[in-house]
């Protein structure tokens, strides 16, 4: 306990600098993040460059991006014609209407909006099954409204259908999971009544202001997974004034870190070095140098990189292990000044310590174990990890 003290000391010593000295603040956050006092939301806000180093310069920084937050919601979501009280539409006008070719038209706007929507609408709804927390009702619901009437929820604008895999995808890339073991699909979240929001609600116009913000490359399965655990760290800080402005934080600290993993998304860039191909051999490569004998097992088998590395490197890990160890591995991915470096440690640790069923087993029964990685203590694969970059 008198241990555990001593750290918790050592992070607000850090932060309660007037200016953070990001070196330490780094190797602190790299052996993980006591959750307590909100230490982690606020670690990562500063990871994540989204808040600067001068706590001077907090206050302006956080009003200024919170109020542009609110403008981003205010005029990208559109809600084309007019809105009942009880939230029906009526007669749209005569100058804008739903078949209306002209590509100014807000019904266009909306109509290819929709399109996007409705993918993400499908991933929020399933978003980490395990726990309860995102289908719970937000204390803070948005409360921007179009034509004073009515708030902007998006999950109205889609018809709900359901998914047909639950398999993480990119758009064209055709590399998805074998279908080794039949799993039932987890029931869709419910929205919450009127006047109330779920968190998946939150999390789905998150992404959608995300995709309309960055129409390059837009919003692509997966990226729910990555947003996820910085809303659940942020909507989840004890103090009430930083849980308010959980959404806005949280979609910057999100856009930050998708400009750093962006090209993992992007199909154009897989054979790029950093690119997921180039990341997949970098994984393959570690292997070979220190597990030959795993390394040819799986080479001999042909067990492709794509069937089990690409989600791991794709999602930060994020579909491998309970969401309290995935906080616990993004502590130490957030800290890693070279980014992601030390990803590749973490995802070799983790073969290697499946070595004796990788050697003894066929190919259907490694596919299947690397796929649905065993639960383990985290700190033996982050240790592991951290032996393999010379850290130990």
């Amino acid at each position: 306990m008198a241990v555990y003290k001593a750290r918790l000391k050592e992070f607000d010593d850090v932060l309660e600098l007037e200016e953070i000295n990001v070196k330490v603040l780094r190797k602190l956050c790299f052996n993980g993040i006591p959750y307590e006092r909100g230490r982690r939301a606020l670690c990562w806000k500063l990871l994540l460059n989204y808040l600067p180093l001068a706590r001077a310069s907090w206050s302006e920084t956080l009003m200024r991006k919170r109020e542009l937050y609110r403008q981003f919601i205010e005029e990208m979501i559109v809600m084309p014609g007019e809105t009942h009280i009880d939230g029906s539409r009526v007669d749209v006008t005569f100058a804008d209407h739903p078949l209306n070719s002209n590509p100014d038209s807000q019904w266009q706007t909306f109509f290819k909006d929709n399109e996007v929507l409705l993918q993400i609408d499908k991933d929020v709804r399933r978003l980490c099954p395990d726990i309860s927390f995102f289908q719970q009702a937000t204390d803070f619901p948005c409360q921007q409204v179009v034509h004073s009437r009515g708030i902007k929820r998006l999950h109205r604008r889609v018809q709900h259908t359901v998914l047909k895999s639950a398999n993480v995808e990119r758009k064209g890339l055709g590399v998805t999971k074998i279908a080794l073991s039949v799993k039932k699909a987890p029931e869709d979240y419910a929205p919450m009544s009127e006047g109330m929001e779920a968190h998946w609600e939150v999390v789905e116009r998150i992404l959608f202001l995300y995709a309309k913000l960055n129409p390059g490359q837009g919003y692509v399965q997966g990226m729910n997974e990555i947003v996820g655990p910085i809303y659940y760290t942020f909507a989840c800080d004890p103090d009430l004034d930083w849980r308010e402005h959980a959404e806005a934080d949280c979609f910057f600290c999100f856009t930050n870190l998708m400009g750093e993993i962006r090209d993992f998304f992007i199909k154009s860039l897989d054979e790029a070095e950093c690119g997921i191909n180039g990341m997949m051999a970098k994984v393959g490569e570690e292997l070979k140098n220190n597990d030959i004998e795993v390394w040819f097992q799986l080479q001999q088998q042909e067990l492709c990189p794509q069937y089990y590395s690409f989600r791991w490197l794709t999602l930060l890990l994020s579909q491998e292990f309970p969401l309290p160890d995935v906080l616990r591995i993004w502590d130490s991915l957030f800290a890693d000044e070279n980014r992601f470096g030390f990803l590749i440690h973490i995802c070799c640790s983790m073969i290697m310590l499946l070595r004796n069923q990788l050697l003894s087993g066929d190919f259907p029964a490694n596919v299947k174990l690397l796929q649905n990685f065993p639960s383990i203590d985290i700190q033996v694969v982050l240790s592991k990890a951290a032996d393999l970059a010379g850290l130990g």
